[in-house]
């Protein structure tokens, strides 16, 4: 069970779990972390993408992409798509088993929590003020944000010879951190097209009481956006041979 794929794969999934996760804690009633805000959500979102990373690396995937905007980014300043459709699926599995092990082990807390808006908002996205080609510019530019620091941690450019062994997903886990807490308060930066189709289709496919709709009217937004961003900044990339 060593590669590529089962690596992106199972690193989706622990970050999906870790982040759905975290969403879930502070959201729920009688969670113990309920109510706890969005510094906790940021923090564990940051630290699933850690997390996440090194078990993609660990189980054969040493880029750890974990998301198909990174995965398109890659493609667009290479000029290489032959891995792509292969790790798309992946992804979107991944985030699909992450987010059905996070609705099982807070199964007990869903009957108790009131709102339809806030379980949709344990698995997936939604914009903070409805606007749809603002939505798109927002994570079109986080995501943009996260490919272009993302690239500049492992080049050669931050130091003389890179980012010190074993730093790269402390610094990308730190780089997610920063965007949460300075972009993510308009769409809930999804800023991974994975890490919100998969858990808005396990939250449609699931039983989970009173639950409501999955709000698919939005859902094209964190794809459009965030795929865009990612073929930004895929260009730049090529351009500035970074």
């Amino acid at each position: 069970m060593h590669s590529v794929w089962f690596g992106e794969f199972l690193g989706t999934l622990v970050l999906v779990l870790l982040g759905n996760g975290v969403g879930a804690g502070v959201t729920l009633r009688r969670s113990y972390a309920a109510d706890s805000g969005w510094i906790v959500i940021t923090t564990g979102w940051a630290l699933g993408v850690l997390c996440g990373v090194l078990v993609a690396q660990a189980f054969g995937s040493p880029g750890a992409n974990l998301n198909p905007a990174i995965t398109l980014a890659a493609a667009v300043n290479t000029g290489n798509y032959s891995q792509m459709a292969s790790m798309w699926s992946a992804q979107l599995l991944g985030a699909m088993g992450g987010a059905a092990l996070m609705a099982l082990h807070y199964a007990p807390h869903w009957r108790l929590t009131p709102g339809p808006a806030d379980k949709l908002g344990v698995f997936c996205t939604n914009a903070a003020v409805r606007s749809p080609v603002l939505n798109i510019f927002s994570e079109a530019l986080a995501t943009a944000v996260l490919v272009v620091v993302a690239a500049a941690v492992g080049s050669h450019g931050v130091s003389a010879n890179g980012p010190a062994a074993g730093m790269g997903p402390w610094l990308v886990g730190s780089l997610v951190w920063g965007i949460g807490l300075s972009l993510g308060g308009t769409t809930g930066y999804a800023i991974n097209p994975a890490r919100d189709l998969g858990p808005r289709i396990v939250h449609w496919l699931l039983p989970i009481p009173g639950k409501g709709g999955s709000n698919w009217r939005y859902a094209p937004i964190p794809i459009v956006g965030d795929l865009a961003g990612a073929a930004l900044a895929g260009l730049l990339l090529r351009h500035a041979h970074l």
